[in-house]
């Protein structure tokens, strides 16, 4: 991901609307083209950013083997049928597509528990990490922003019929 500078990406543009939800600006955006309104360049921009990582669940000797012999089952599934390719007859080509099977589950799993041991308890669970933003606001180019706000005005008064 490329960050450019803030002055650059937001220079000749005006906040339009802010929102507490991405959804609600993505509703905006996709209104704003409903409606021939040229989204070319108009930004949806998180403010207030904050990485939150979420717990999932306790990381166990047991889970640890279980997801590497999963991941490991993935792979000793793509390495067999590969392999499969070059095999002379069906019977041979499931018999490396299984043993292929078998032999990365099992090479996952011990993997996976070495994984585990080499943490030494330093990260016993399992989470997964975001950013989450305060708020999103949407930005237009300075010369079309009356236009997009006439816009808005109607989308408005139709949101709140409905």
């Amino acid at each position: 991901m490329t960050v450019a500078p803030t002055g650059s990406v937001t220079a000749n543009r005006e906040r339009l609307v802010s929102y507490q939800t991405y959804q609600e600006a993505q509703k905006t955006v996709d209104y704003l083209s409903d409606h021939g309104f040229p989204v070319h360049g108009t930004l949806i921009v998180g403010v207030g950013l904050r990485s939150v990582e979420h717990v999932l669940a306790r990381m166990t000797y047991l889970r640890a083997a279980g997801w590497g012999a999963l991941s490991g089952a993935w792979f000793g599934l793509l390495i067999g049928l590969f392999f499969g390719i070059f095999a002379t007859t069906a019977t041979s080509m499931v018999a490396l597509v299984l043993w292929g099977l078998l032999g990365g589950a099992v090479a996952g799993a011990l993997f996976g528990l070495i994984a585990h041991a080499a943490h030494g308890g330093r990260r016993d669970f399992v989470s997964e990490t975001g950013l989450v933003a305060d708020k999103y606001e949407v930005l237009v180019d300075s010369e079309h922003a009356a236009r997009a706000r006439e816009l808005l005005g109607k989308a408005n008064e139709q949101w709140r019929r409905q």
